[in-house]
């Protein structure tokens, strides 16, 4: 392994889907049918489209999923706006964000009945002549952001990209063709509605590895770490974090971009039983003449 996995505690991850799938029962195939979404074939990949309107964290998943493309094929699905859109399209977006996707609703195209109002669901579908110019379409619909960048990553994991495929060196098989089977598929809202991870005990792995290895520009774990720890949050389809605050790391909001990274992924703060009051109290304890951070004894200066 060149990468040092994440020492931490993991909340348990629940996400209930209306079309269940077996374990490598994957839609996602090698052999063409009438209806079928061909992604890649004959070294031709299908044009990515994201609104520009979209979130933020729609656009940085459609991008992590033109790079999943080119992990399994070695060929990068280009990305671009509606006057880009191509014969085959895989087309992202948010009901409410999107004005192609809302288009689809208007026409009847795709059923998103069911995502409306919903919390974290999406539709994975394919379309027949989704837009002008367009014969074939993917359709990946949420019904918020975290919702649209979950159907993304539910895209990839299709195509053989593991949530792990840069933390534990998961490298996918190369495939020459990929199609996606004909049909509509329906997942959330999940069962549990925050899902996610501590950065527990930071001081054994992660933070030496950071600061040494993958951002010594800090020497400490920063945005540059964080945004690959939010990614595999997105992929695992969890929103949920409690950062690192032993006092071996400075407070996550010691970093200005820190937090800019957080909501870019679409990823929610917490703390952990250490931080009373979102404090990270390691570090943003005052040092120099502060006295204990004991009631008990220092109790008017706390």
């Amino acid at each position: 392994m060149k990468k040092l996995i994440l020492t931490i505690t993991i909340c348990l991850l629940f996400f209930s889907a209306s079309s269940l799938r077996a374990a490598g029962n994957s839609p996602a195939g090698a052999v063409y049918a009438k209806g079928d979404f061909r992604l890649y074939g004959g070294g031709k990949t299908a044009r990515i489209y994201v609104d520009s309107n979209d979130y933020e964290v729609v656009k940085t998943a459609a991008a992590a999923l033109a790079g999943d493309i080119k992990l399994v094929t070695g060929g990068r699905s280009a990305e671009g706006g509606a006057a880009s859109l191509s014969n085959n399209a895989i087309i992202i977006g948010s009901i409410g964000k999107s004005g192609l996707i809302k288009n689809l609703i208007r026409s009847g195209k795709i059923d998103a009945s069911r995502l409306k109002g919903q919390w974290e669901s999406f539709i994975i579908t394919t379309v027949d002549k989704p837009s002008p110019g367009v014969a074939s379409g993917l359709v990946i619909a949420g019904s918020d952001r975290r919702g649209t960048a979950y159907g993304v990553f539910e895209l990839s994991s299709w195509i053989g990209v593991s949530p792990w495929y840069w933390w534990a060196d998961a490298t996918p098989e190369k495939r020459d063709n990929i199609v996606i089977r004909k049909g509509a598929y329906k997942f959330g809202p999940p069962s549990v509605k925050y899902r996610g991870i501590f950065l527990n005990d930071e001081a054994f792995g992660l933070n030496p590895w950071a600061a040494k290895t993958f951002e010594p520009e800090t020497g400490d774990i920063g945005p540059k770490t964080y945004a690959k720890i939010f990614e595999l949050l997105l992929r695992l389809k969890a929103n949920y974090i409690w950062p690192a605050m032993k006092p071996c790391t400075k407070a996550f909001n010691f970093y200005e971009q820190n937090k800019i990274v957080a909501d870019r992924y679409g990823i929610v703060m917490g703390s952990s039983h250490c931080e009373p009051m979102l404090r990270d109290n390691p570090d943003e304890w005052p040092r120099d003449g502060a006295g204990p951070w004991d009631y008990t004894k220092n109790r008017d200066v706390i």
